[in-house]
């Protein structure tokens, strides 16, 4: 599979190890093949429908994604970010399977969210297209430039829900009151082993140890955004990873050490049962494992955690 492939034979046998050979050599075969253009539309700027009717029009072989309510598929249509209707904040280029953690984080309008990771700024601009752009969305990043680049994306957008913050999501109990919002997302740095097809030089570039490595940075992250919620709030974590020891064994060893918290599965009985039909069976327990041969679309990993605790209870995101 490594040779036929052109994959390193630790990551091939270590996919082996978790899905199989069938499953790994599927994988890496869709690893080879290029990405189709895919797109957000900004619902506050009108709907997929009619943005679709223009793209036909214009000569574009454009549809509606299969996975998101707000995406849509062209072929042949080069880089939308080089568009009109990208510079008239219409739409937002991004993967099918990144648009699907809003269904996990089910923001609603006046909701208070913080998303840990912001940058660019593509989810949390979703978040706050969701929220009809009512409530507050605080994306934040540790890089100083990249926060400059979720500000221009709500601006391009039409976005004043979004407020930026510049520091280490390590370190957000020192910048935020703790339990102050109804819903966090994690978008966790990662291997990235997910989006192999866009970057193939990641799987020459890492290392069997960076697994480990980043793991234990997640870890550090997750116990860290847990403690910004709300009980009764929202977790979501997510990677563009396919590695069991940065997903779904990442979780578990998050809810293993931390009280007060569980897994909410009822979210994906809301998403497209036939596009997502091999995820899903994949993922009996609610967290969500989509790999590049699924659907289409980028490897990603999705799992939203119910924070359970009343609120006078000792906080459930320390340990």
């Amino acid at each position: 599979i490594a040779w036929e492939h052109s994959h390193p034979e630790w990551l091939v046998a270590r996919w082996i190890a978790a899905s199989g050979e069938a499953e790994t050599a599927a994988m890496c075969a869709a690893n080879n093949r290029p990405p189709h253009g895919s797109a957000r539309v900004n619902r506050l700027r009108g709907t997929r429908e009619a943005l679709l009717a223009e793209m036909r029009a214009d000569g574009y072989r454009a549809e509606a994604s299969a996975l998101s309510p707000d995406g849509i598929t062209a072929a042949g249509a080069g880089n939308l970010a080089h568009s009109a209707w990208y510079r008239d904040g219409r739409l937002s280029v991004q993967d099918e399977s990144s648009m699907l953690v809003v269904e996990a984080l089910r923001p609603e309008p006046g909701m208070r969210v913080l998303d840990c990771c912001a940058a660019p700024g593509g989810k949390s601009t979703h978040i706050a297209e969701r929220m009809d752009d009512m409530g507050e969305v605080t994306a934040n990043d540790v890089h100083a430039h990249k926060v400059a680049l979720i500000e221009e994306q709500a601006a391009r957008l039409g976005l004043t829900s979004l407020r930026v913050m510049n520091v280490d999501a390590a370190e957000l109990g020192q910048a935020l009151p703790p339990a102050s919002f109804d819903a966090v997302l994690l978008d966790a740095p990662c291997t990235g082993f997910g989006v192999i097809r866009r970057k193939p030089d990641i799987k020459w570039a890492k290392r069997e140890e960076d697994v480990a490595a980043i793991a234990a940075i997640q870890e550090r992250l997750l116990t860290e955004a847990a403690r910004m919620v709300r009980p009764g709030g929202r977790l979501v974590y997510s990677t563009c990873t396919v590695e069991p020891e940065e997903n779904g064994d990442a979780v578990r060893r998050f809810l293993e050490r931390t009280p007060g918290w569980g897994l909410d599965a009822s979210w994906t009985g809301a998403l497209p049962q036939e596009a997502l039909d091999a995820a899903l069976r994949r993922s009996p327990d609610g967290m969500l494992q989509v790999l590049p041969q699924d659907a289409g679309s980028d490897g990603f990993f999705i799992a939203c955690l119910q924070r359970t605790d009343r609120p006078g209870e000792p906080d459930a995101g320390r340990n």
